[in-house]
């Protein structure tokens, strides 16, 4: 099946175009994201990779209900918009229901479906229905074979652009395995294929009230998965991961961004 390609913003996707997809957890204020998102332009532009910068307005998926969850949608959404601005790249960022949708259509360039609500029929369908590209994460529970079920909702609205991205597998309890086969399998339905490289190094609800993982193996993964062959890479990276509001365990140091995608390119070529 011949591979679609379309524009997020001013990044190409699709026929082997390579390009990253980058940023914070969760916006949790604009001196971080602007911090983040400084670094990640200056990184993308001295390895001249397009970038996209992702930060959700919302968690709403936490293992406990004293987690932080967002400092507001509009809020949010206003330091996404003015990030765009300022750095002149595109938005990525997640929905997690139909009402939401509308509003963060006016920021984003690419809406992204949660792994957890992969086969959320209306959320998915209310995403393509606005007309911009749309990243469906595969859900830990998934076959990266079903995942065309997926996407044929975004189609059967009339469009075409979709992204399918791995983030790992459910291994047991409190762990994730990454098979890397789902890439190639993911890659053969026709749309470009993302790799995770920071969620699929979580270890789920390992703390109790929170997720564990294992950074460790962040840039290990980065280089295996455009080894094996994807078209971007995820990559959620924060100025002091050990003091963000989510995903502690699981973020790169920005710091070791330049590292990490310098070490993928030697792969890329």
């Amino acid at each position: 099946m011949a591979e679609k390609t379309f524009a997020i913003g001013k990044v190409t996707a699709g026929r082997h175009k390579k390009f990253i997809i980058a940023g914070p957890c969760v916006v949790e204020s604009r001196e971080i994201a602007f911090a983040a998102a400084e670094e990640i332009v200056r990184v993308a532009e001295k390895f001249k990779l397009p970038v996209i910068y992702k930060s959700s307005y919302l968690k709403a998926n936490r293992q406990s209900g004293n987690s932080f969850a967002t400092i507001g949608m509009s809020g949010a959404l206003k330091i996404l918009a003015e990030v765009k601005e300022r750095f002149d790249i595109p938005i990525l960022t997640d929905i997690h229901s139909p009402s939401e949708v509308g509003e963060a259509a006016k920021v984003a360039d690419c809406l992204q479906i949660p792994a957890f609500l992969c086969r959320q029929t209306e959320l998915i369908k209310a995403a393509a229905r606005t007309g911009l590209p749309v990243n469906i994460k595969k859900g830990q529970f998934m076959a990266p074979e079903d995942m065309k079920e997926a996407a044929a909702k975004v189609e059967a609205e009339g469009n075409s652009q979709v992204l399918l991205t791995e983030r790992g597998t459910t291994f047991g309890y409190h762990d994730l395995v990454v098979d890397f086969r789902s890439l190639v399998i993911m890659r053969g339905l026709g749309y470009p294929v993302v790799f995770d490289c920071t969620h699929s190094i979580q270890r789920p609800g390992a703390e109790g009230d929170s997720s564990g993982g294992s950074p460790e193996f962040i840039i290990p993964l980065a280089r295996a998965a455009a080894a094996v062959g994807v078209d971007g890479l995820f990559i959620e990276t924060h100025p002091n991961p050990q003091q963000a509001l989510s995903d502690k365990n699981c973020q790169l140091k920005l710091s070791l961004l330049e590292e990490m995608v310098g070490q993928v390119m030697e792969v890329w070529g």
